[in-house]
């Protein structure tokens, strides 16, 4: 019985020493993005071949080590601000790894991280990838991987070259019909350069205003669809650039020219909230337009609108000045009452604008007011006290 027992003894410690013998290790070194040794960092051990995973961390010199792996394939992983957590990795980041490392018996399997000399590598593959060019150094180095990467990244940049020649070549005859007044031509290379790049907010903004150059040329059912257009860009540009005034006011200056007041109102108000600097001249262009649309009322509520905005946007004084010299009142004696502000408006053009285009006709209505008109404008020639010339004998 007992030299039984001392067999299985024996045998035991045979089969526990074959056992231990069955197992492998790897070590290796760390190196940061600077060059020196990375201390702290986790290395995560994951056997492929079957299910298990290990894990140690980098010394102060940058070294690691892992013993008792079992003989198998491995992927080695170097993970930076991760912490250990009831034996697993929690957070970080995955800077690094080396597929299907094979343990042995005997020495330690090597496995070093080099994260300065990884970045630099990286760098040569994108400056290849972006100038076409690779040495014969840099695809010495590279990986299978990194090769299809980078053969991929080269063909998606010669696309996106074509592609781009193709696109400058569109938007540029897009920009010279428009310059030469050639809407349909305009229209049609914008909306092909929207195609390859939808993106671009400029180039939405160039086809609505080709678009609505295209509908002053129109009549009609044409003219409406042209605007309908015209407006669905300017949307998709505001959309891709929001804080663009300058598309808002273009947009509201399409909404007046379609008799979309109370819409292109609202849109201008964005506009100059926006941008309250050139908010007079974002509601003069509105005046502007409304006026030559006979729209009276609307074009005089825009350039108070203008003054408001901006008291020393001469043109929209003059311009308020004459909306409301049309709602001047007759007396019985002939003579006309203007509304109050008429005055002030022509004055405050001419201090603007001495010599301006519309100054002698402001100086005009000025003087005629003086003779003729209850106002709060007073001549500086006139002397104090005196009375009023004779008015006019009425016509029979």
């Amino acid at each position: 019985m007992m030299k039984s027992m001392r067999k299985m003894t024996v045998l035991a410690g045979l089969v526990a020493g074959f056992a231990f013998a069955q197992t492998g290790a790897i070590e290796g070194v760390v190196k940061g993005p600077d060059g020196n040794p990375l201390a702290g960092a986790w290395i995560r051990i994951e056997r492929t071949d079957i299910k298990g995973e290990y894990l140690c961390d980098s010394k102060k010199k940058g070294d690691f080590f892992h013993a008792g792996l079992p003989l198998g394939t491995y992927n080695v992983q170097l993970y930076t601000g991760a912490k250990k957590v009831k034996g697993k990795l929690e957070g970080g980041e995955l800077v690094d790894q080396v597929k299907g490392v094979r343990t042995r018996l005997g020495d330690p399997t090597a496995v070093n991280f080099d994260l300065f000399e990884r970045a630099s590598r990286q760098a040569a593959v994108q400056k290849a990838a972006e100038t076409g060019t690779v040495t014969a150094e840099v695809a010495r180095d590279m990986s299978p991987e990194q090769k299809e990467a980078l053969e991929k990244a080269m063909k998606e940049r010669s696309a996106s070259m074509a592609k781009n020649k193709d696109l400058n070549d569109a938007f540029n005859g897009g920009m010279e019909a428009l310059k030469a007044q050639d809407f349909a031509t305009g229209i049609t290379q914008f909306t092909k350069a929207s195609t390859m790049d939808p993106k671009q907010h400029v180039i939405w903004a160039q086809l609505a205003e080709s678009y609505s150059g295209m509908a002053r040329s129109q009549k009609g059912e044409e003219a409406d669809a042209s605007l309908v257009k015209t407006y669905e860009s300017f949307q998709k540009a505001i959309e891709l650039k929001p804080d663009d005034a300058s598309y808002i006011n273009n947009y509201a200056l399409a909404l007046a020219r379609g008799k979309k007041f109370a819409e292109s109102q609202q849109e201008l108000e964005k506009a100059a909230t926006l941008d309250p600097t050139n908010g007079g001249k974002y509601f003069y262009n509105l005046g502007a337009l409304l006026t030559n649309a006979n729209q009276t009322e609307a074009a005089g509520t825009a350039f108070k609108r203008a003054i408001e905005s901006d008291p020393n946007y001469a043109d929209a004084q003059y311009q308020y000045g004459i909306y409301l010299t049309g709602k001047a009142q007759t007396k019985p004696d002939g003579s006309l009452v203007f509304p109050p502000g008429t005055a002030e408006a022509f004055q405050k053009y001419v201090e603007l604008k001495p010599d301006g285009a519309f100054s002698e006709s402001a100086k005009g209505m000025l003087q005629a007011m003086g003779q003729k008109v209850e106002t709060t404008f007073s001549n500086p020639k006139k002397p104090s006290g005196a009375k009023p010339p004779a008015a006019a004998p009425k016509k029979k």
